[in-house]
């Protein structure tokens, strides 16, 4: 191979393999993603618990998850736990780290989705004899999450693009793959022009849908 290989062809060898680390890329979101949502609204429930214990408790998870780089989560879990007796294979120690960064970012966002609902509807609910789990889960929530889909959109466009983390605990994703194209070709700016060029398919289009969503949403208010 040589430098002077037409650009489109280059980019036609590495893309099969390039197709497959994205495949590996959108699995390990999508994944973290499944997991990260339920336990952001658990964190989030947590924080705004009346029990200052298990407040306390889900501060300090929350804050720990959103104060530490995602890397660093990720060496924690895939190099750390092992000192435990936990052996953890590369893909779900990814999973783990980004599911619980992204968790806790979520957890904020539902938190102010949810203290910029209108006091009121609790009182409503309280006038309609309804507990407290029902007002929150059928009155309440319905209506934070109208406000938050966008920043929950956003943030998991973010989750995606730090899959690009995984590569260094070896997870075959995205940029694992870019790498190695590039160390067998030497010609690491055209490798990663192409790489870049993949997660753009991916995230330009989420950008469209989030921000469409953003106007649909101001609209109906």
């Amino acid at each position: 191979m040589t430098t002077q290989e037409p650009l489109l062809q280059f980019w036609a060898e590495g893309l099969p393999g390039m197709m497959h680390g994205l495949q590996i890329s959108v699995a390990l979101a999508g994944v973290s993603m499944i997991i990260g949502l339920p336990l952001g609204l658990i964190f989030c429930m947590m924080v705004m618990s009346r029990s200052r214990f298990i407040s306390a408790l889900g501060l300090v998870v929350v804050e720990i998850g959103r104060g530490m780089p995602a890397l660093i989560i990720l060496y924690l879990v895939y190099f750390g736990l092992p000192s435990f007796g936990v052996l953890l294979d590369s893909f779900p120690s990814a999973i783990i780290a980004l599911a619980w960064n992204y968790s806790c970012y979520c957890s904020e966002i539902f938190r102010a989705g949810i203290q910029a609902v209108p006091h009121g509807q609790n009182e409503a609910g309280d006038a309609l004899g309804l507990n407290g789990n029902i007002t929150f889960f059928y009155v309440i929530l319905p209506q934070a999450f109208r406000s938050i889909i966008p920043a929950l959109l956003g943030q998991t466009i973010l989750l995606f693009q730090d899959t690009s983390l995984a590569y260094t605990v070896a997870v075959p994703e995205l940029m694992k793959e870019a790498y190695t194209y590039g160390s067998t070709t030497f010609q690491y700016l055209r490798v990663f022009v192409l790489a870049g060029l993949c997660y753009a398919v991916i995230t330009l289009p989420a950008s469209w849908i989030t921000r469409w969503l953003e106007r649909r949403l101001a609209l109906s208010y």
